[in-house]
């Protein structure tokens, strides 16, 4: 049975200063509060959400999966919409999640996600379509999985329906952000991984790149993106063979901070 529904739109930000503002204000008109979690940022990030009308909270960084969690939980309302602060509803899915919101109908939705990286439109190399649950009942599912990648995964029984229509994502604006950030979130994974009890395979560090480039540039179709896809799926095989090194050094008792 449908109903209407208040929604609190929640992101979570540190040194988000030249992004927030396009975050939050793209949300307004369809949440009913606007939340910022803030890892102690050292720039105008807080200032600038309170100047918006958001409700901001201060939090110690623990990782990814943490802070969405802990976010997600702080919300005024039951029902959360959850950005990355270099993320923006588009005009058509803001129009979507308006009927939705009048008449909620499914546990949770999944939008695609579109990202801008260099300033091009990235249309494949398995970047879009990006489907990603943002909108839901926190009472029916949170954040899991490994960092600095979680998702939201609803309990058993829900439902969940896709909107067609796309949250607009301002990724990296040179090469350089691409891979550093790249290799500190490999650092981030392995970590994760190794508190999860895996193991290292030489057959991953070794096989996994090598298949992750291979499917995104040719069957997920980064050569149609030209050299922003090349970029793209070699810096994705560059991620992949850092996570499992990293996982083999910590094994091995080695530092990886």
């Amino acid at each position: 049975m449908s109903q209407s529904v208040k929604i609190s739109g929640v992101i979570i930000t540190f040194n988000e200063e030249e992004n927030i503002k396009r975050c939050l204000t793209s949300l307004e008109g369809v949440c009913d509060e606007l939340l910022v979690v803030d890892s102690f940022s050292t720039d105008r990030t807080r200032e600038i959400a309170k100047g918006l009308g958001a409700r901001v909270i201060e939090n110690p960084w623990k990782g990814f999966l943490d802070q969405k969690n802990f976010a997600q939980n702080a919300a005024q309302y039951d029902y959360v919409l959850q950005l990355d602060a270099d993320e923006e509803l588009s005009e058509s899915l803001k129009a979507q999640i308006a009927t939705v919101k009048n008449s909620w109908s499914y546990d949770g939705y999944f939008f695609n996600r579109f990202t801008n990286y260099c300033g091009k439109w990235i249309k494949h190399s398995g970047w879009y379509p990006d489907s990603k649950l943002r909108l839901y009942n926190r009472k029916k599912g949170n954040w899991r999985g490994l960092d600095p990648h979680p998702e939201v995964i609803m309990k058993a029984g829900s439902s969940t329906v896709a909107i067609k229509a796309d949250i607009n994502h301002y990724s990296y604006t040179s090469y350089e952000d691409h891979i550093n950030r790249s290799a500190k979130y490999a650092k981030e994974a392995a970590l994760a991984m190794k508190a999860m009890g895996k193991n290292p395979s030489i057959i991953k560090l070794i096989a996994s790149p090598f298949y992750r480039f291979i499917n995104d540039y040719f069957f997920r179709g980064g050569f149609r993106d030209g050299f922003e896809g090349l970029i793209i799926c070699k810096t994705a095989s560059y991620y992949t063979f850092l996570k499992y090194m990293y996982l083999r050094l910590i094994h091995k008792g080695k530092s990886v901070e």
